[in-house]
């Protein structure tokens, strides 16, 4: 800066200073004062923040979509099971009309199967039953193997132990009510006699 811009600059802050002549000193800085780092600072802080704010916003929506997907599944999964399972308590309540049924195919004596007049009273009481059995293979309710199987609690109810030689113990070598599943659940159990070894 040259000598003959210091009387310019001289009255130019004589200037300044008469316009400012009143002002309280706190509100006077000088620019030299101005803190610029503290201000970048400032800012540098602000911008973390929002960028915090953002990463909690996206979490936030990732597990927001993940319950809505969960929700979504679990009414699927409602809906399914109603629709498989629905008939559940009239498939129970079938099931005695079944075991009847099979109960008087078997205490048919030999001697009415033969006689001419009978024969077709037997025969249609069996094409009953199978049909029967055939509407519940229709709608997944099948009977529950158990002789000859080993004792299985999911399944098999055991009501009885029969000592015996000729089974291992555990296997089951009588049913007194055959038991019935619909579809993967268990509708009622085999209610069964099971293998011990004599006393």
């Amino acid at each position: 800066m040259s000598d003959n811009n210091k009387p310019q600059d001289d009255a130019a802050n004589e200037d300044v200073k008469a316009e400012l002549k009143g002002v309280p000193e706190e509100f006077l800085t000088d620019d030299d004062e101005l803190e610029a780092p503290e201000a970048d600072a400032d800012m540098t802080e602000a911008l973390e923040a929002l960028r915090r704010d953002l990463d909690e916003a996206k979490q936030e929506v990732l597990y927001a979509k993940a319950d809505t997907q969960n929700v979504r599944r679990r009414a699927e999964k409602d809906v399914k099971d109603a629709r498989n399972y629905a008939a559940t308590g009239f498939a129970r309540d079938i099931l005695s009309v079944a075991d009847n049924l099979s109960r008087a195919i078997q205490t048919i004596p030999e001697s009415l199967r033969e006689d001419e007049k009978m024969k077709n009273l037997v025969i249609g009481i069996e094409a009953t039953q199978r049909e029967l059995e055939k509407v519940f293979k229709q709608h997944g309710i099948e009977r529950i193997a158990a002789m000859g199987l080993p004792l299985d609690p999911n399944q098999h109810q055991a009501m009885m132990e029969v000592p015996t030689e000729e089974q291992e113990p555990g296997t089951i070598v009588q049913e007194m009510q055959s038991g019935w599943m619909i579809k993967d659940r268990l509708l009622r159990p085999a209610m069964v006699g099971v293998a011990k070894k004599p006393d």
